[in-house]
C-alpha cells in the first residue's frame, strides 16, 4: 500500500478515532503500538517518514534502571524493569 493509498483510506474513514497521535517519531510510533495493542482504534501522523532520524538520536539501549539504584530510586528501577518486561514480551528482537 502506498501513501496515497493511505490517505485515501484515511479520509473516507466515517468513524471516529479512539486515539490519534501526531508525530510518527520513535515516541509516537510507540504509542501508537500500544494503543493498537490494547485495542485502540489508533491513527498515526507523520508528516515524513516513520521513525525519520530517530535511529540516529537513539543509544539503542534498553536498559533495566539498575543506574537509578545507585541513587535509591527503586521506584524508577521497577518502573524500568517492568518497562522493559513488555518490551521483551511484545519486541524481542529489540532487547538484548
Amino acid at each position: 500500500m502506498n501513501r496515497d493509498d493511505i490517505i485515501n483510506r484515511v479520509r473516507s474513514r466515517t468513524a471516529p478515532w479512539d486515539i490519534v497521535i501526531i508525530g510518527g517519531g520513535a515516541t509516537g510510533a510507540g504509542c501508537a503500538v500500544d494503543a493498537a495493542s490494547r485495542g485502540y482504534s489508533t491513527l498515526l501522523l507523520e508528516r515524513d517518514d516513520f521513525g525519520k532520524c530517530t535511529s540516529s538520536r537513539s543509544t539503542k539501549l534498553i536498559h533495566g534502571g539498575v543506574r537509578y539504584l545507585a541513587g535509591g530510586n527503586f521506584r524508577l528501577v521497577r518502573d524500568a524493569l517492568r518497562e522493559r518486561g513488555i518490551l521483551l514480551a511484545n519486541a524481542p528482537q529489540n532487547v538484548h
